[in-house]
């Protein structure tokens, strides 16, 4: 009895100690993971690329003066807003002692020719009116008289030329003195008038500064900028890695810094043909025009960002870019959907557009899949 009881004790001990080794076994093939799932949402999908630069206007126009002087007056301050012909500076003329003491020459090699000329018409004159009578009389021919009367029309026509080059000499010696002369209007005028409209972004000079006229060989100095600020772009720069992906016409939607949530829309309408080195990489510079119909006021100048919208498609079924896993053979897009309790089956699945956050499902899975979590972050256990 004594050894029965042994050999049942011990039979017992290998039963226990085989079923904890299965107990053992069947808890190491069990995923201890307890998977969260996600179900596909409808949503829009923009597919863009972002460019940084900053908002200017359209056009800028720089006013310069056609006379060399000193600022007398100014009538502007940057911000206002004026027409065409409004006054914006007045420049006083300080004359070249050279080109005043030509111009001085000038009026007087005119004035000798004048007085030349008329001397001349003097002497045809008396001859015109003696071949005249003579003519009258009948003791010359009409031909001869003919003659006479052309060679006085003809020193009158000089004397008349003359004079003319006397007016242009006087008014050039104005010019040089004074700045302006009688007769020429706009065409020489010490006072700076606008000629667009628009708003005045800077005014670079102050009072008491010389200027320079703009003339062949100098560009002269800036008195005052103009521009429509009604017509606004931005101008930025795209990396050489993105610029193959643009193309002219394509949506933009502008934020700017300064304004706070709020964005303008635009439209990209100039890639520059050839890049630029900056910092070691190619930048491409792109313009796009916004949108005239936002009546937001936008400084000139402020810095903003361009999200270039390549590719956008709106209330499509989509579901998180973390979701997809790719078959390591084929490549294939699938997902792992839920059919029982923490059991789940592979599906494959056809993307579309991605924002590189979401992604666009065209086929395999429909709103009420619930998709595995795959890759989901383990909470650490504590010690």
């Amino acid at each position: 009895m004594k050894r029965r009881g042994t050999i049942i004790t011990l039979v017992v001990i290998v039963i226990l100690f085989i079923l904890g080794i299965r107990y053992i076994w069947i808890k190491d093939r069990q995923d201890p993971t307890v998977y969260e799932t996600e179900i596909p949402t409808v949503d829009n999908v923009i597919k863009k690329t972002v460019a940084t630069g900053s908002i200017v206007p359209k056009e800028e126009v720089l006013i310069k003066p056609n006379v060399s002087g000193i600022i007398e007056e100014i009538f502007v301050v940057a911000g206002d807003i004026i027409k065409t012909g409004d006054l914006i500076a007045r420049v006083k003329v300080v004359p070249n002692i050279n080109s005043l003491n030509g111009a001085r020459n000038s009026i007087n090699a005119a004035q000798t020719q004048v007085e030349t000329a008329r001397l001349a018409l003097e002497s045809e004159k008396n001859i015109y009116n003696r071949q005249k009578g003579l003519f009258e009389k009948g003791v010359i021919s009409a031909n001869e008289f003919d003659n006479a009367q052309l060679a006085y029309n003809q020193a009158m026509q000089r004397f008349n030329q003359e004079k003319v080059n006397l007016t242009g000499a006087q008014q050039t010696y104005d010019i040089v003195k004074t700045g302006t002369t009688q007769g020429l209007g706009a065409i020489a005028n010490t006072e700076i008038r606008a000629t667009v409209s628009g708003m005045v972004l800077d005014v670079p000079v102050k009072v008491g500064n010389q200027v320079i006229e703009s003339n062949n060989f100098n560009d002269g100095t800036t008195i005052a900028t103009l521009a429509d600020v009604g017509k606004m772009i931005f101008e930025g720069k795209v990396d050489e890695s993105e610029v193959g992906k643009i193309v002219e016409n394509l949506p933009l939607e502008i934020t700017v810094g300064a304004i706070e949530d709020k964005k303008f829309d635009a439209v990209l309408d100039y890639i520059a043909p050839k890049g630029i080195e900056e910092n070691g990489a190619i930048q491409f510079e792109i313009k796009g025009t916004l949108d005239k119909r936002d009546t937001t006021f936008i400084r000139a100048g402020l810095s903003a960002n361009a999200s270039i919208i390549l590719a956008r498609v709106d209330s499509v079924l989509t579901i998180k870019e973390a979701l997809v896993q790719y078959d390591p053979e084929t490549k294939v897009p699938f997902v792992e959907v839920e059919v029982g309790d923490q059991k789940f089956e592979r599906k494959d699945i056809e993307l579309g557009i991605s924002d590189g956050i979401i992604v666009e499902v065209k086929k395999g899975v429909s709103k009420e899949d619930k998709i595995k979590i795959w890759n989901q972050i383990k909470a650490p256990q504590m010690q």
